[in-house]
């Protein structure tokens, strides 16, 4: 089969299962006849959301610490630093999709 970009004879490669078409030249990539929908119908069902988690129990209240730091002049340890991300704002590392293992 021909690449319809540049004429070059297309590569034929199997990766779980797919049969994909792609071009050395141009680096284009083809496929046959439904393999779109297995694709499709994978990434279909790696997305279907989990079942709702129960809530974790919540742990027993502890009376409130004395509020004789701010009187220690400890006050500016408690402020937030500026410039740093605080407690639970870093970005999660997005989990790598099943399809990279096809287009690598």
């Amino acid at each position: 089969m021909q690449c319809p970009t540049d004429g070059t004879t297309l590569t034929m490669s199997e990766r779980s299962g797919i049969e994909i078409d792609y071009c050395p030249t141009c680096r284009g990539v083809w496929l046959d006849r439904g393999e779109l929908d297995k694709i499709i119908d994978r990434s279909l069902a790696q997305q279907a959301p989990p079942p709702p988690a129960q809530p974790p129990a919540q742990p027993p209240a502890q009376p409130a610490a004395p509020q004789q730091s701010r009187e220690r002049g400890y006050e500016r340890y408690e402020e937030p630093r500026q410039g740093y991300p605080q407690q639970g704002q870093y970005k999660k590392k997005r989990k790598e999709s099943w399809l990279s293992e096809i287009f690598d």
